[in-house]
């Protein structure tokens, strides 16, 4: 998937599952909102807190980008649509 990644133009870096995360609960996620943190660095991607479900649900829609190229070219596309920075 880095090599998609950088083909759309980012760096497949922490910053960009933060900004990935961040866009997949403000679509398609609402509920998830403000339920966790995250804390990403140039090599990795976290997201902690107390409530399971929704880093599990988390986990499951970046799981559903990071498996599917064409999930993530659609997503990078309406995220850019959108004004949206992924700030990698």
């Amino acid at each position: 998937m880095d090599g998609l990644v950088e083909e759309l133009g980012h760096e497949p870096n922490g910053y960009f599952w933060e900004g990935t995360a961040r866009f997949l609960v403000s679509t398609e996620a609402q509920g998830l909102e403000g339920r966790f943190s995250y804390d990403p660095e140039g090599g990795m991607f976290c997201a902690y807190g107390q409530d399971r479900s929704a880093l599990e649900e988390l986990g499951a829609l970046l799981a559903s980008v990071a498996a599917d190229g064409d999930r993530m070219r659609k997503l990078v596309t309406s995220a850019e649509a959108a004004g949206f920075d992924f700030d990698d």
